[in-house]
């Protein structure tokens, strides 16, 4: 099959929805299917305001429709709602193309932290946006009951997964050169430092130990201002992320909007157990209180869930990662995609 991927998160850069792609693409090429990644870097771009590190196309239609022309595809996903999903939309409709999207980051959530943009604006914005959609892939029960409530449609949900290799186990914690003159325990945190994070709720958490940050983005500079004792790693490449995440007691994802948060799964991976608050990401990735939050603990007091974390079997931590793989999380998203003209509904199904 031949799929057309377009998304404005893509390499150089760092988060968690370029990850899910990049390992999705793989997966797909590895499994017989050709794979054309429609991207920013493609493009002319400009930085997104107040948003380092993201780059946005500028006036992409005209191009993209250029290039989808070009490709002969027999399903298209838009991936993202950005500059070049909006222009990938507006071909599809144009072309009466059946196509797929996913809603991998609440930005409605960061538009109202960082600019008060009101809640049911930017959620009317994406169900207008994805409201042609054949299948909306959603990486939560929870995310996708939430937007159920909010009015969209055609949901499908659409599980991530975690590379067991490369984020290898330890039985014990291992070492870093950056951290080993640390005071244990190490609680790490590691994403963008960016306003839908809620990341002083983990630097002004009261417990013992050393705080450490891989991760870069708008509130960095103000925040390494005021947490000087906090060890600010900056962004790393993958393998020695793995060793950081490894060399660390527990990981704390504090953050109250992650549809998902990939994060978890590659800390738990390598043994280190998760401390978060019990919202979407975390229910999914840890499990439901009846399931004693495997692989961590969650509670809406991140101190007690921190306390509890600290204590869980490193094996555990492991075991709950092995429940997920990009294998399994690409053969869903296959199952999802639906053919863009009728002529190729054999081939995609």
């Amino acid at each position: 099959m031949k799929i057309a991927l377009i998304t404005d998160a893509w390499q150089p850069q760092v988060n968690g929805v370029v990850t899910t792609l990049v390992e999705l693409v793989r997966e797909i090429e590895h499994a017989g299917h050709q794979v054309d990644v429609i991207h920013p870097g493609l493009f002319t771009t400009k930085p997104c305001p107040g948003y380092d590190g993201i780059d946005l196309a500028v006036r992409p239609k005209k191009q993209m429709r250029e290039m989808l022309d070009a490709l002969g595809f027999q399903a298209i996903h838009i991936a993202t709602e950005g500059p070049l999903g909006w222009a990938a939309r507006g071909y599809c409709l144009k072309q009466g193309l059946s196509f797929t999207t996913a809603f991998h980051t609440k930005f409605p959530e960061i538009l109202n932290a960082a600019l008060k943009v009101p809640l049911s604006w930017g959620y009317a914005l994406f169900r207008h946006f994805h409201k042609p959609s054949s299948g909306v892939m959603v990486p939560t029960q929870g995310v996708l009951l939430m937007l159920e409530k909010r009015g969209f449609t055609n949901l499908r949900r659409w599980t991530h997964g975690v590379d067991l290799s490369l984020f290898a186990f330890r039985e014990t914690c291992g070492s870093h050169p950056a951290l080993d003159t640390l005071v244990r325990p190490l609680s790490l945190f590691v994403g963008r430092v960016s306003y839908e994070k809620n990341i002083e709720a983990f630097l002004q958490l009261d417990v013992p130990g050393s705080k450490i940050v891989c991760g870069v983005g708008p509130l960095e500079i103000t925040l390494k201002s005021r947490y000087p004792l906090v060890r600010w790693l900056g962004v790393l490449p993958r393998d020695e992320l793995a060793r950081v995440y490894a060399a660390a007691d527990v990981f704390v994802m504090p953050s109250k909007s992650e549809t998902f948060g990939l994060v978890m799964l590659e800390a738990m991976a390598t043994g280190t157990p998760v401390a978060a608050y019990p919202v979407d990401g975390p229910l999914e990735v840890l499990g439901s209180e009846e399931q004693n939050f495997h692989g961590g603990a969650l509670n809406d007091d991140l101190h007690k869930a921190w306390h509890r974390a600290v204590i869980v079997p490193r094996n555990e931590a492991r075991s709950r990662s092995e429940c997920f793989s990009w294998a399994h999380a690409s053969q869903s998203f296959l199952v999802h995609l639906v053919p863009a003209r009728n002529e190729f509904k054999k081939d995609v199904m």
